[in-house]
């Protein structure tokens, strides 16, 4: 489908704020973080003008105990009770949820839905918090202010009056805390559904699939101990500077100490070159950077599994005349299916490994010396190796190489996904999954008393289609920007106006207020940095991090209206609307949260005397058993995977496109229209490509071109004048900016092996604009 003028412009407004300028590309030549961060945070607080509330939450953010945990990356807090354990892109995360700006009736009394559709997203968000809940009125195509207990009732009453629970479905952001998220599972499954789809089915379900197939377990097994002890750190299809910015750190850090640190993506990112750590005053002072690399890969988009493949026949090739290339004693005792994968290595040619990689044999070679030479390595990944067709069969080789040398279940070694926001691997924790567990739900149904349903439910992919074909008429979004988040935004769009209802649990204007279903409601919530009040006091709420370490989140500031709810607070008064005979003691839990976690330590596995651990210092860490050698897989061992390489070699006069998000950018919230660490300045509305690849498609530096591309069915979309900037990127590859670039991934292109939208190779053509 290729959209027509005018609905090419309704559909994909545009996101970022108005430019102030000129488009401009200069390439930045330096070091990531630094006085780069503290001018970009500076101008930040002064825009938002908090220069006051500003520099207190940076003295409480990421505290041990005392402080709030910040709504940004799911990076771990430091180890060592560190004070200024922040970063540049977490500090204005919190400060734009801090802003003094206030959305109330009277702005929604003066502005039509009709009209905000057609302001940008970033003026949306601009506005400022949310004050009181809000119903659309088809009528007068305005928001309306309505009670709390009246908009408790209207969900309710439509998930009451539905045929069957599951034509309802409950999505979640990973800013939801541990308590709120059991809570909202509960409700769910007490209803009678597994339709629990949230933001980890766009980013890291192939890497949960994987871990859990090859080791038992869905998460990573290593902590930030071990990466202040890793010989070797490889960090594949990460852009740390602007994704998980504290691990800046960890990089500066392993390179004193002599670590070999190998960034593995097409692009090589501010984060894999040099750095200046903020909080090191010395270094600072005096303009001292430190590398944070020690050698750079470029493989073509979806390279990486050749890649690691070809390391892996490289250790291989070793072993024949070095017996300590392998650990031997550790393959025999603990994994299962080596013959098999040495025999895959053997019979997968190096011509084949080139070709696919887009990287020369030496180039490769380079990195299985730095691996076979290391006696404890960390593989550490993102979206780069996540969003692809063949995602979860990457990660699995990355399993491989690790076991190869018995990097597991010791100090300094094992993989280490790195997840985007700060709560999505607690989200999945503590229930929400489409997929549960038998052994989950018998726990679930002997302790809560409630008969949860067996049967699998809807992710994101599979929601979008439900809502789109009338199957789902309820949805209900905890969070985020399910409208902008999603792929093939006009199919999204449709799907989202096709619902009875819509419901969106928010601290701030965004798209999906205004494409919502023939009935609407907006709940505003309290944001992390505030107060939550309840019968029994101040109350905290827990996070777990990208490491399974779990901790308490205390809020510092007063709500920004006293109209606005807690999160948890919200799930149970739709909850008692909606199960009124429900035995479910909501809002005795909502007095005092150490109920609720009272209840989660009786059902999840490893939370076990709940409220005492989380009150340690730092928290506790959920145990895994896999990190003791224990692997939860039908055969008790850790699993070898024999995939065959797949074909990401794109044909000829078509490009591999990934979306990413740029620098000055936060998920779907956009700061502005800059991308430092990239060199961009007034300007979203491009794709970076090989300057190959441009000359021979007639292509000028930051001439506009007409990007299309085409799905598994053939069909097609497009996108008209972007500027192309020439870029240091393999040929055959182009990026560009989410979540403009989302029309373009047809919500039929999702990976048969993890479900996950294929963001990272999107089949494309461009050519200069017509």
């Amino acid at each position: 489908m290729s959209a027509n003028s005018d609905e090419q412009e309704r559909l994909e407004p545009n996101v970022g704020p108005t430019p102030e300028g000129n488009p401009e590309f200069r390439p930045y030549h330096h070091p990531a973080a630094g006085w780069g961060a503290a001018k970009s945070v500076s101008r930040f607080l002064v825009r938002e003008g908090a220069l006051v509330d500003g520099p207190r939450a940076i003295m409480r953010m990421n505290h041990e105990n005392t402080g709030f945990d910040c709504p940004g990356c799911a990076w771990p807090d430091d180890t060592k009770g560190l004070h200024l354990d922040i970063c540049e892109n977490g500090i204005k995360h919190v400060t734009w949820e801090m802003t003094r700006k206030r959305v109330g009736r009277e702005f929604f009394a003066a502005h039509s839905v009709t009209e905000l559709s057609g302001w940008s997203d970033y003026d949306l968000e601009n506005q400022g918090r949310l004050t009181e809940p809000m119903v659309y009125d088809p009528d007068s195509d305005h928001y309306v202010p309505i009670s709390w207990k009246d908009a408790f009732e209207v969900v309710g009453r439509a998930l009451r009056e539905l045929d069957n629970p599951n034509q309802a479905s409950f999505y979640t952001s990973g800013r939801l805390g541990n308590e709120a998220t059991f809570l909202y599972q509960l409700m769910a499954r007490e209803l009678g559904t597994n339709n629990l789809p949230d933001c980890s089915n766009m980013c890291h379900e192939a890497s949960g699939r994987a871990l859990y197939a090859s080791l038992g377990t869905g998460k990573g097994t290593v902590d930030l101990q071990d990466w202040e002890t890793a010989d070797a750190l490889f960090i594949l299809g990460v852009n740390a500077a602007s994704n998980a910015p504290r691990m800046l750190t960890a990089l500066a850090e392993a390179y004193h100490r002599g670590a070999q640190i190998v960034h593995i993506n097409p692009l090589v990112e501010a984060a894999a070159t040099r750095t200046i750590v903020p909080h090191d005053f010395t270094d600072m002072a005096l303009f001292k950077t430190t590398r944070t690399s020690t050698l750079n890969l470029q493989p073509r988009i979806g390279g990486d599994m050749a890649l690691l493949r070809g390391m892996a026949k490289a250790i291989l090739e070793q072993s024949e005349s070095d017996p300590k290339a392998l650990d031997r004693e550790f393959i025999d005792r603990h994994t299962a299916g080596f013959e098999e994968y040495r025999a895959l290595c053997e019979a997968t040619s190096w011509e084949e490994i080139e070709h696919q990689s887009g990287l020369s044999r030496d180039d490769i070679l380079k990195a299985a010396r730095v691996y076979g030479e290391a006696d404890r390595s960390i593989v550490s990944w993102c979206l780069g190796i996540s969003q692809h067709e063949h995602g979860v069969d990457t990660v699995r080789e990355i399993v491989n190489l690790l076991l190869l040398r018995g990097n597991l279940g010791r100090e300094g070694a094992g993989p280490s996904p790195v997840r985007g926001h700060s709560n999505v691997q607690g989200n999945r924790t503590c229930g929400i999954d489409h997929r549960p567990e038998d052994e989950f739900l018998d726990r679930l149904a002997e302790v809560c008393d409630i008969q949860p349903p067996r049967e699998h439910g809807l992710d994101t992919v599979h929601t979008v289609k439900a809502m789109h074909s009338g199957d789902v008429k309820v949805f209900v979004g905890m969070g985020g920007n399910f409208a902008l988040a999603a792929p093939d935004t006009p199919y999204t769009y449709a799907a989202l106006r096709n619902c009875d209802l819509t419901v969106q649990v928010s601290t701030k204007l965004n798209r999906s207020h205004v494409v919502h279903g023939r009935r609407a409601l907006i709940l505003p919530c309290l944001g992390r940095t505030e107060k939550d009040h309840q019968r029994k006091g101040i109350q905290s709420t827990s996070v777990e991090d990208s490491m399974s370490m779990v901790h308490l989140s205390i809020g510092m500031k007063r709500p920004a209206s006293s109209h606005l709810l807690s999160e948890p607070a919200i799930i149970a008064g739709m909850a008692r609307a909606a199960l009124p005979d429900s035995a479910t003691p909501w809002d005795w839990y909502i007095e005092d949260y150490d109920r609720i976690r009272d209840t989660m330590a009786q059902v999840l596995d490893g939370f076990e005397d709940f409220n005492r651990r989380v009150r340690l210092p730092l928290g506790f860490r959920i145990k895994q058993p896999a990190r003791e050698l224990v692997f939860l897989t039908p055969s008790g061992r850790a699993e070898f995977s024999t995939a065959v390489l797949p074909d990401v070699v794109p044909a000829p006069g078509t490009l591999a496109l990934g979306t990413m998000r740029s620098h000055d950018q936060w998920n779907t919230t956009i700061y502005s229209d800059n991308d430092r660490y990239r060199g961009v300045k007034n300007l979203r509305t491009l794709v970076f490509m090989n300057r190959g690849d441009m000359r021979e498609r007639g292509i000028a530096d930051l001439g506009p071109v007409d990007i299309t591309s085409t799905a598994k069915d053939g069909s097609q979309r497009s996108l008209s004048g972007y500027l192309a900037i020439p870029y240091n990127i393999p040929r055959g590859c182009a990026a560009g900016y989410m979540p403009e670039m989302n029309v373009l991934c047809a919500l039929s292109d999702y990976s048969t092996q993890s479900d996950q939208p294929i963001m990272k190779h999107v089949k494309v053509t461009i050519g200069p604009a017509a």
